[in-house]
C-alpha cells in the first residue's frame, strides 16, 4: 500500500511525497510554511481523489510525468517515467491506495536512530 511521507525541504518548508509500497516515490507535493498544512492537504487530497485531473507530460529527455491539478491549482508533480504505461500505472496505484495510504511523518529534527550510551 502507498504511503504519505511528511518531510522537511532544505529552506525549512514541508512537503509531502506519496510513496509506492517499493518504497519510489509517485509525487511530491508542492511546498508549506507549517506542517499541519500539509497533513490538512492530504485529507482534502483522500477527500477529492474523484475531482483530480492527471494532466501528462513528456519532458525534452524523453521522460514521461503528470501533474495532479485540483481546484485549477497544481498541487504535485510526479517523479519522471521511461513509459507511458508506467506513468499509467503509477497514477493508477495512486488512485487505488491514496485514500488508504496512511501519513508518516519525518520532518523533525530529531535523530531517530540515535545511539544510546
Amino acid at each position: 500500500m502507498a504511503t504519505f511521507v511528511i518531510t522537511k525541504r532544505l529552506n525549512g518548508e514541508y512537503k509531502y511525497e506519496l510513496t509506492s509500497r517499493k518504497g519510489k516515490t509517485i509525487f511530491t507535493s508542492n511546498s508549506f510554511e507549517l506542517r499541519f498544512e500539509c497533513e490538512e492537504h492530504i485529507l482534502h487530497l483522500q477527500a477529492s481523489i474523484e475531482k483530480l485531473i492527471f494532466m501528462r507530460f513528456r519532458s525534452g529527455n524523453g521522460k514521461f510525468f503528470f501533474r495532479i491539478i485540483l481546484d485549477d491549482k497544481q498541487i504535485a508533480v510526479s517523479r519522471k517515467y521511461s513509459t507511458q504505461l508506467l506513468l499509467q500505472k503509477g497514477i493508477d496505484e495512486f488512485v487505488k491506495y491514496g485514500v488508504l495510504a496512511e501519513i508518516l511523518d519525518f520532518s523533525s529534527d530529531e535523530d531517530i536512530f540515535a545511539t544510546f550510551e
